[in-house]
This record gives structure tokens, sequence and C-alpha cells, in this order.
């Protein structure tokens, strides 16, 4: 099991395939398997697809402090640093994408590309954090994995089961300081003020039954050099739900970049011209 000290942080990481570097990050309560197991294999032929564990979670240190995004941002900078990576693509989903907002706005200049995996939104969390009460409470009951498993699956759309359990049990293995720390510095962020800053080619990837697909189309708006797309059909856990075809989108945006209305109308301005 490959772990680095990164930034005082034993950190998880592995890796598939060679080319083009992507690493790939995990959201709030989740961790590399999806990354490793779904969607690495389906790329690695062309790409080398690094995978990593946050601090607090999946395989990596449950440190004492460190839980917020400005530094999970700084640990994935200095992760690149220690694989001699000048520049790279970054897949971050969830609160991984919330991640990939902040290595945009405070160090665009080391990425290539970056894939924004329905993310939290730029302007944090906000609305009804009933939910975040009732997993907190969950997590310490006598059934809790259970209904926490129960729940998941009424809700589960294209995943299949055995990947809603090792979700689950993912979920309940992080840290208390990752679990509380976390939820509150996706709460806290904010840089709904400078997207602007995200001048390097974006995608963002969106579920239409995700409650953070408005969001996540409202703020793809305020992004100067991205593209979007919207998965039918699909949740929240979108590479989970979709391994193929989420898959063929990252390559395809790997291949062509941005595809807009914008980039479409320079094509016919420049054939005009």
């Amino acid at each position: 099991m490959p772990i680095q000290i990164i930034n005082g942080a034993e950190l998880f990481w592995d890796e598939l395939g060679t080319g083009e570097p992507i690493i790939l990050h995990h959201g709030y309560t989740g961790a590399h398997d999806v990354w490793l197991d779904e969607i690495g294999p389906r790329l690695s032929d062309r790409f080398r697809c690094i995978v990593m564990d946050c601090r607090g979670a999946g395989e990596s240190e449950h440190t004492a402090d460190g839980y917020n995004i400005a530094q999970y941002a700084r640990d994935v900078v200095s992760f690149a640093d220690f694989l001699g990576l000048d520049k790279f693509t970054y897949v971050g989903h969830s609160m991984g994408g919330g991640i990939g907002y902040q290595l945009g706005v405070e160090y665009g200049d080391r990425l290539n590309k970056l894939v924004l995996v329905a993310p939290i939104p730029a302007g944090g969390i906000k609305g009804d954090l009933s939910a975040h009460e009732q997993s907190k409470q969950l997590r310490s009951a006598a059934d809790g994995r259970a209904q926490m498993i129960e729940q998941r699956n009424l809700l589960r759309l294209r995943a299949p089961e055995e990947s809603v359990v090792q979700s689950v049990d993912r979920a309940l293995s992080v840290s208390q300081a990752h679990f509380d720390d976390s939820w509150q510095t996706m709460i806290d962020f904010d840089v709904k003020d400078r997207l602007d800053n995200l001048t390097m080619p974006t995608l963002m990837v969106a579920g239409a039954a995700d409650g953070l697909c408005k969001a996540n189309v409202n703020d793809w708006q305020k992004l100067p050099n991205a593209t979007l797309h919207v998965f039918s059909r699909v949740g929240h856990g979108i590479p989970r739900e979709v391994p193929d075809a989420f898959s063929d989108t990252i390559a395809d945006f790997m291949e062509h970049g941005v595809v807009n209305a914008k980039t479409q109308q320079e094509k016919l301005d420049s054939f005009v011209a």
C-alpha cells in the first residue's frame, strides 16, 4: 500500500497507466475506491491515473487537524511536487470539486485542465443541513450502518448495491475530526467571486437527479473557459453510477478540451474571416 508523508500527514496514493497525468480526488466521506476500481482501469490505456486519499479518509492517516479545503488543496499540490509533476489535470468529486475550485483560484498555473464532478457550490453548502445531523447520529447508532445502507439504496439509481455498501463503510471509517471539520469547511467555503480566475480548460459534470445540479449549472455559467455535461437519471455519485459514460466524458474532454457555444461561434467567425 503506497503511503507518502505530505505536509506532515501519511497519505495513501496509487496509480494506473501512463501518459498525461490526472490526479483523481474523492469526496467528503469517500476514498480512492471508485477511481482505482472503476475509472482508472477505463482510462489507464491513455492516461496516467493517480489517486489519493485525503487526511482522515480512506487509507490515509487520521491526523489531529488540517481538515479544511485550503489544506486539502495544499496537500494535492505538495503531492504533485512529490511526483515531480509541474502541471497536471485534476478531477475532483463533491468536496473534491471544492478542492478543485481552490486549486483553480490559488494554484491555477499548476493545472493543465480541471474537472469538477458534482462539486459543492462555489459559495459553500447552504440551506437545510438536517441530513448531516442525521448522518452524525447514525455514525454512533447501534444499527447506524444498516440504516445508512437502506437510506442510500433508497436513493440509488444506477450504482450496484455492493458499491453502496462500500461507500457506507468508507463513510463510517473517516475520522471524527474529518467528519466534523470537513463539513464545516464546506459550509464556510466561498470562492464564488473568484471564479473568473479559473481560466484553465474546465469541465463541469453534473447529475440531473442531484440536489447540487442547479448550483453546478449556475457556477458553470460564471466560469470563463468551461464546458458542461449533465447526466440524465443520475444522482450525486456519478462515477459509481455511470462509470463507462463518465470515463468516456473525461477522455473526450482530455482530447478535445472545452466545447461550448462560444468556441463554436469562434469557429464560425474564423471561417468567415
